[in-house]
Protein backbone atom coordinates (compact mmCIF):
# COMPACT_ATOMS: atom_id res chain seq x y z
CA UNK A 1 0.00 0.00 0.00
CA UNK A 2 1.30 3.46 -0.89
CA UNK A 3 2.46 5.46 2.10
CA UNK A 4 0.27 8.53 2.54
CA UNK A 5 1.41 9.92 5.89
CA UNK A 6 4.73 10.35 7.65
CA UNK A 7 5.84 10.87 11.25
CA UNK A 8 7.54 14.13 12.23
CA UNK A 9 8.93 15.29 15.54
CA UNK A 10 7.34 18.48 16.79
CA UNK A 11 6.73 20.53 19.92
CA UNK A 12 3.24 21.01 21.33
CA UNK A 13 2.86 24.30 23.16
CA UNK A 14 0.36 25.64 25.64
CA UNK A 15 0.55 28.69 27.88
CA UNK A 16 1.99 26.55 30.68
CA UNK A 17 3.94 23.76 29.02
CA UNK A 18 5.86 22.48 26.01
CA UNK A 19 5.99 18.78 25.13
CA UNK A 20 7.98 17.01 22.41
CA UNK A 21 5.72 14.72 20.37
CA UNK A 22 5.66 12.68 17.18
CA UNK A 23 2.91 13.77 14.81
CA UNK A 24 1.54 12.17 11.63
CA UNK A 25 1.43 14.53 8.64
CA UNK A 26 -0.19 13.94 5.27
CA UNK A 27 2.43 13.47 2.55
CA UNK A 28 2.51 16.15 -0.14
CA UNK A 29 4.60 15.39 -3.22
CA UNK A 30 4.73 16.51 -6.86
CA UNK A 31 3.48 14.44 -9.79
CA UNK A 32 4.71 15.47 -13.23
CA UNK A 33 2.37 14.41 -16.03
CA UNK A 34 3.85 13.99 -19.49
CA UNK A 35 1.74 13.50 -22.60
CA UNK A 36 3.44 11.61 -25.40
CA UNK A 37 6.80 12.17 -23.66
CA UNK A 38 6.35 15.96 -23.48
CA UNK A 39 5.87 17.69 -20.08
CA UNK A 40 2.26 18.80 -19.63
CA UNK A 41 1.83 19.87 -16.02
CA UNK A 42 2.78 19.27 -12.38
CA UNK A 43 0.23 18.70 -9.66
CA UNK A 44 0.70 18.34 -5.91
CA UNK A 45 -0.97 15.29 -4.49
CA UNK A 46 -0.91 12.68 -1.75
CA UNK A 47 0.66 9.55 -3.30
CA UNK A 48 -1.74 6.78 -4.23
CA UNK A 49 -4.30 6.35 -7.02
CA UNK A 50 -2.08 8.35 -9.39
CA UNK A 51 -3.61 6.64 -12.43
CA UNK A 52 -7.11 7.62 -11.33
CA UNK A 53 -5.96 11.18 -10.64
CA UNK A 54 -4.43 11.54 -14.11
CA UNK A 55 -7.43 10.06 -15.90
CA UNK A 56 -9.84 12.31 -14.00
CA UNK A 57 -7.73 15.42 -14.59
CA UNK A 58 -7.30 14.80 -18.34
CA UNK A 59 -11.01 14.05 -18.63
CA UNK A 60 -11.86 17.39 -16.99
CA UNK A 61 -9.36 19.18 -19.25
CA UNK A 62 -10.99 17.65 -22.36
CA UNK A 63 -7.79 15.90 -23.37
CA UNK A 64 -8.79 12.27 -23.16
CA UNK A 65 -12.23 10.87 -22.35
CA UNK A 66 -12.16 7.12 -22.98
CA UNK A 67 -10.40 4.59 -20.76
CA UNK A 68 -9.13 2.54 -23.72
CA UNK A 69 -7.24 5.59 -25.03
CA UNK A 70 -5.04 5.89 -21.93
CA UNK A 71 -1.71 4.10 -21.72
CA UNK A 72 0.27 5.14 -18.64
CA UNK A 73 3.86 4.34 -17.74
CA UNK A 74 5.94 5.46 -14.76
CA UNK A 75 9.14 7.14 -15.94
CA UNK A 76 10.55 8.05 -12.56
CA UNK A 77 9.55 7.33 -8.99
CA UNK A 78 11.78 8.83 -6.28
CA UNK A 79 12.00 7.84 -2.62
CA UNK A 80 10.56 11.24 -1.72
CA UNK A 81 7.40 10.34 -3.70
CA UNK A 82 8.21 12.73 -6.57
CA UNK A 83 6.91 10.92 -9.62
CA UNK A 84 6.89 11.35 -13.39
CA UNK A 85 4.21 9.48 -15.34
CA UNK A 86 3.89 9.53 -19.11
CA UNK A 87 0.55 9.15 -20.85
CA UNK A 88 0.59 7.81 -24.39
CA UNK A 89 -2.44 8.99 -26.36
CA UNK A 90 -2.75 8.69 -30.11
CA UNK A 91 -2.72 12.14 -31.69
CA UNK A 92 -6.08 11.62 -33.37
CA UNK A 93 -7.58 10.83 -29.94
CA UNK A 94 -6.32 13.99 -28.23
CA UNK A 95 -9.18 16.31 -27.27
CA UNK A 96 -9.48 20.04 -27.85
CA UNK A 97 -7.96 20.84 -24.46
CA UNK A 98 -4.60 19.60 -25.69
CA UNK A 99 -4.94 20.74 -29.30
CA UNK A 100 -5.55 24.27 -28.05
CA UNK A 101 -2.34 23.93 -26.02
CA UNK A 102 -4.20 24.83 -22.86
CA UNK A 103 -2.23 24.14 -19.72
CA UNK A 104 -3.85 22.91 -16.54
CA UNK A 105 -6.88 25.00 -15.66
CA UNK A 106 -5.84 27.34 -12.85
CA UNK A 107 -8.05 27.10 -9.81
CA UNK A 108 -8.12 29.23 -6.69
CA UNK A 109 -6.91 26.48 -4.36
CA UNK A 110 -3.75 25.69 -6.33
CA UNK A 111 -0.48 27.60 -6.22
CA UNK A 112 1.48 25.66 -8.82
CA UNK A 113 -0.91 25.47 -11.76
CA UNK A 114 0.81 26.06 -15.07
CA UNK A 115 4.18 24.63 -14.05
CA UNK A 116 5.19 21.83 -16.41
CA UNK A 117 8.21 20.11 -14.86
CA UNK A 118 9.43 19.12 -11.39
CA UNK A 119 12.44 21.41 -11.72
CA UNK A 120 10.05 24.38 -12.00
CA UNK A 121 9.14 23.88 -8.33
CA UNK A 122 12.63 24.77 -7.08
CA UNK A 123 12.88 27.87 -4.90
CA UNK A 124 16.30 29.44 -4.57
CA UNK A 125 17.71 31.84 -2.01
CA UNK A 126 19.59 31.97 1.28
CA UNK A 127 18.07 30.54 4.45
CA UNK A 128 16.31 33.22 6.49
CA UNK A 129 18.38 34.48 9.40
CA UNK A 130 15.87 35.43 12.05
CA UNK A 131 17.63 37.92 14.32
CA UNK A 132 14.77 38.20 16.81
CA UNK A 133 13.57 35.43 19.07
CA UNK A 134 10.13 35.38 20.66
CA UNK A 135 9.52 34.63 24.31
CA UNK A 136 7.76 31.30 24.65
CA UNK A 137 5.70 32.17 27.72
CA UNK A 138 3.95 35.07 26.01
CA UNK A 139 3.89 33.63 22.47
CA UNK A 140 0.80 31.45 22.86
CA UNK A 141 -1.08 34.37 24.39
CA UNK A 142 -0.04 36.91 21.72
CA UNK A 143 -0.75 34.44 18.90
CA UNK A 144 -4.26 33.89 20.24
CA UNK A 145 -4.87 37.63 20.16
CA UNK A 146 -3.46 38.00 16.64
CA UNK A 147 -5.96 35.37 15.49
CA UNK A 148 -8.77 37.13 17.35
CA UNK A 149 -7.88 40.32 15.49
CA UNK A 150 -7.83 38.49 12.16
CA UNK A 151 -11.15 36.75 12.85
CA UNK A 152 -12.74 40.06 13.79
CA UNK A 153 -11.87 41.51 10.38
CA UNK A 154 -12.91 38.54 8.22
CA UNK A 155 -15.94 40.26 6.71
CA UNK A 156 -16.41 37.89 3.76
CA UNK A 157 -16.21 34.83 6.01
CA UNK A 158 -18.76 36.29 8.40
CA UNK A 159 -21.17 36.79 5.52
CA UNK A 160 -20.53 33.59 3.57
CA UNK A 161 -18.56 31.13 5.70
CA UNK A 162 -16.69 30.25 2.51
CA UNK A 163 -13.50 32.30 2.38
CA UNK A 164 -9.93 31.88 3.60
CA UNK A 165 -7.91 34.63 5.21
CA UNK A 166 -4.29 35.61 5.59
CA UNK A 167 -2.99 38.32 7.88
CA UNK A 168 0.51 39.64 8.45
CA UNK A 169 1.80 41.29 11.62
CA UNK A 170 5.03 43.09 12.52
CA UNK A 171 7.44 42.16 15.33
CA UNK A 172 5.22 43.98 17.84
CA UNK A 173 2.21 41.88 16.76
CA UNK A 174 0.64 44.93 15.10
CA UNK A 175 -1.55 44.17 12.10
CA UNK A 176 -0.04 45.23 8.78
CA UNK A 177 -2.60 43.71 6.41
CA UNK A 178 -5.44 41.21 6.18
CA UNK A 179 -6.93 39.80 2.99
CA UNK A 180 -9.61 37.24 2.16
CA UNK A 181 -10.16 35.02 -0.84
CA UNK A 182 -11.80 31.73 -1.76
CA UNK A 183 -8.26 30.37 -2.29
CA UNK A 184 -5.67 30.11 0.50
CA UNK A 185 -2.79 30.95 -1.83
CA UNK A 186 -4.65 33.93 -3.28
CA UNK A 187 -5.14 35.39 0.20
CA UNK A 188 -1.40 35.09 0.85
CA UNK A 189 -0.55 36.72 -2.48
CA UNK A 190 -2.97 39.57 -1.77
CA UNK A 191 -1.34 40.25 1.61
CA UNK A 192 2.17 40.30 0.20
CA UNK A 193 1.02 42.48 -2.70
CA UNK A 194 -0.65 44.91 -0.30
CA UNK A 195 2.57 45.25 1.72
CA UNK A 196 4.54 45.83 -1.48
CA UNK A 197 2.07 48.58 -2.46
CA UNK A 198 2.54 50.23 0.92
CA UNK A 199 6.33 49.76 0.98
CA UNK A 200 6.32 47.90 4.31
CA UNK A 201 7.02 44.29 3.35
CA UNK A 202 10.27 44.46 5.34
CA UNK A 203 8.22 44.88 8.53
CA UNK A 204 6.46 41.55 8.08
CA UNK A 205 7.28 38.95 10.73
CA UNK A 206 4.20 36.80 11.42
CA UNK A 207 1.98 35.31 8.70
CA UNK A 208 -1.30 33.87 9.96
CA UNK A 209 -3.43 31.67 7.70
CA UNK A 210 -6.93 30.36 8.27
CA UNK A 211 -6.45 26.89 6.77
CA UNK A 212 -3.73 24.30 6.30
CA UNK A 213 -0.21 24.99 5.07
CA UNK A 214 1.24 23.32 1.99
CA UNK A 215 4.62 23.86 0.40
CA UNK A 216 3.42 26.76 -1.80
CA UNK A 217 2.55 28.94 1.20
CA UNK A 218 5.94 28.25 2.80
CA UNK A 219 7.72 29.19 -0.44
CA UNK A 220 5.71 32.42 -0.70
CA UNK A 221 6.62 33.37 2.88
CA UNK A 222 10.27 32.54 2.21
CA UNK A 223 10.43 34.76 -0.89
CA UNK A 224 8.84 37.56 1.14
CA UNK A 225 11.33 36.91 3.99
CA UNK A 226 8.62 36.29 6.60
CA UNK A 227 10.12 34.09 9.37
CA UNK A 228 6.94 32.85 11.10
CA UNK A 229 3.92 31.02 9.63
CA UNK A 230 1.08 30.20 12.03
CA UNK A 231 -1.87 28.15 10.82
CA UNK A 232 -5.22 27.21 12.27
CA UNK A 233 -5.04 23.78 10.66
CA UNK A 234 -2.51 21.13 9.62
CA UNK A 235 0.81 21.37 7.79
CA UNK A 236 1.82 19.02 5.00
CA UNK A 237 5.02 16.97 5.04
CA UNK A 238 6.57 19.07 2.27
CA UNK A 239 5.65 22.31 4.04
CA UNK A 240 7.61 21.14 7.09
CA UNK A 241 10.57 20.02 4.96
CA UNK A 242 10.70 23.37 3.16
CA UNK A 243 10.29 25.37 6.38
CA UNK A 244 13.21 23.55 8.01
CA UNK A 245 15.40 24.19 4.98
CA UNK A 246 14.37 27.83 4.58
CA UNK A 247 14.70 28.83 8.24
CA UNK A 248 11.00 29.45 8.87
CA UNK A 249 9.30 28.71 12.17
CA UNK A 250 6.23 26.75 11.07
CA UNK A 251 3.32 26.29 13.47
CA UNK A 252 0.07 24.42 12.95
CA UNK A 253 -3.12 23.66 14.86
CA UNK A 254 -3.05 27.04 16.59
CA UNK A 255 -6.37 26.91 18.38
CA UNK A 256 -7.49 28.27 21.73
CA UNK A 257 -4.41 28.08 23.98
CA UNK A 258 -2.49 25.36 22.13
CA UNK A 259 -0.33 25.00 19.03
CA UNK A 260 2.20 22.62 17.46
CA UNK A 261 5.63 23.76 16.27
CA UNK A 262 6.88 21.70 13.31
CA UNK A 263 10.00 23.57 12.21
CA UNK A 264 12.67 25.76 13.82
CA UNK A 265 11.39 25.85 17.43
CA UNK A 266 14.67 27.55 18.41
CA UNK A 267 13.01 30.84 17.43
CA UNK A 268 10.96 30.47 20.61
CA UNK A 269 12.92 30.84 23.86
Amino acid sequence: MTKQSSTYQSVKLSENASIKIEDNLVIEAPLQININNEPYTVVMRTPGSDEALIKGLLYAEDICKKNEDFKLSVEKNEENYSTIINVDIKKERLGKGYLNKRTLLSISSCGICGKKELKDLEVTGNTLKNKDTTYLKSFVYTTKHMFLKMNELQKIFKTTGGSHACSIFNKNQELLTIQEDIGRHNAVDKCIGDLISNSNLKEAKYMLVSGRVSYEIVSKAFLAKIPFIIAVSACSSLAVDFAKEFGICLIGFSRDDKMTVYANPQFLV
